[in-house]
């Protein structure tokens, strides 16, 4: 087989790579180890940055997001008595949209198979030759059959636990990892959310969450430790935790059946390069970031972004600097999104062995962030996205 672009991974990141290059006449082949059913099931992110819902609609795949989407135009802090509003438009002019990692992947499965090859189930998937002018993924597909896909580029968009990033030679790669000493316990329940926008509370207990998928679907997070089971969090447990750490007066959680129950540890990990000769990473391929600031999935967006920009300039003029600035372009905006997760993470969870002193630290930085413009400022600029090439 031979095509131009070689996508590995049939994520967000993926997806929209192939999307964007097939709208600037750029062929590509998508290989997904992976059911289409399992990659349209995996319950992910939920909140999207104003350039991410302004480049899924510039390419095509926003109608229904348009039309399912919850723009939000802000988010609560809140801490043991007290909630504040940190308001986007007013301080940044931007806005964030809720709706689902589930509904934009099957917006993008859908558009893949109406632009080009897409391959589920495969297997035995290889990079190899990418010091070459002719990069080759190898795999045998869903039949059984061993297949060798010739490529001018390979994109490496399978995550973390995929084959790209270990295409690039050990003694190449450099990594950073931060592993957070607590996890999330997420719940969806069949309820009408509590809230308008999402609710991000502090407290002695642990961290909590309030997020929605849809007007009668609710999205809720508690902090745990990193070696509870789920089994142990019963659906009364994990509703009354919820209700103490959200409490405030005059204010009521409405609780519903729980439909899906997980934990998500985290962490923050960052490998470079993002390039290794014809071979390019994007999305968890390369980073994870922790939850709390809402970039894992818009971080997967800005990389394709930059490196669909540069395939193209390479296709088309036969240029090769933006290729040579990829990784340094987007690792920049990496560490910047990271830095933010972590920022998040650090003044919203109680870390083991936190003291009063530790606790009065964070319960001043959120009085700050919420009674200080230019400090709410910072953290609207960063939730609502900063330019790709920041």
């Amino acid at each position: 087989m031979r095509t131009q672009v070689g996508i590995i991974g049939a994520g967000p990141a993926g997806l929209l790579l192939a999307r964007l290059l097939a709208n600037a006449g750029i062929d590509s082949v998508v290989v997904e180890n992976r059911s289409r059913e399992y990659v349209e099931a995996r319950i992910r992110a939920g909140v999207l940055e104003q350039q991410t819902v302004d480049l899924l609609t510039e390419a095509g795949v926003g109608d229904r997001l348009q039309r399912q989407g919850l723009r939000h135009d802000g988010i609560y802090l809140q801490w043991p008595g007290e909630r504040h509003r940190i308001d986007f438009p007013a301080l940044c002019d931007r806005s964030v949209w809720v709706y689902g990692q589930t509904e934009v992947v099957k917006d993008l499965v859908n558009a893949r198979l109406a632009d080009g090859p897409l391959f589920f189930d495969i297997s035995d998937t290889a990079v190899v030759d990418v010091e070459t002018d002719r990069p080759k993924v190898t795999f045998t597909d869903a039949d059984g059959v061993a297949r060798v896909l010739e490529c001018d580029v390979v994109a490496g968009c399978d995550g973390f636990h995929g084959v790209s990033r270990q295409a690039i030679p050990e003694a190449l790669r450099t990594t950073f990892e931060r592993v957070y000493p607590f996890a999330w316990l997420g719940i969806l329940a069949d309820v009408e959310p509590s809230t308008d926008e999402l609710i991000y509370a502090w407290h002695p207990d642990g961290f909590a969450l309030h997020s929605m998928r849809s007007p009668t679907v609710s999205r809720l997070y508690v902090q745990v430790d990193p070696s509870e089971k789920v089994e142990d969090w019963s659906d009364d447990r994990v509703w009354d935790a919820l209700a103490t750490r959200m409490a405030l007066p005059g204010w009521t959680l409405r609780s519903g059946p729980v439909t899906e129950k997980s934990i998500t540890p985290m962490r923050s990990f960052v490998s470079g390069p993002m390039r290794h000769g014809r071979l390019f990473l994007a999305g968890d391929a390369a980073h994870i970031v922790p939850p709390t600031g809402a970039k894992g999935l818009n971080l997967a967006v800005a990389d394709v972004k930059v490196l669909a920009e540069a395939i193209t300039a390479f296709a088309k003029e036969q240029r090769t600097d933006l290729l040579d600035a990829y990784s340094d372009t987007a690792t920049r905006r990496v560490w910047r999104a990271t830095h933010f997760s972590w920022w998040m993470t650090s003044m919203l969870h109680r870390s083991p062995g936190s003291d009063p002193f530790d606790d009065q630290l964070q319960l001043s930085q959120l009085r700050y962030v919420s009674t200080s413009e230019r400090a709410a400022a910072s953290l609207a600029e960063n939730y609502t996205g900063l330019p790709y090439t920041t």
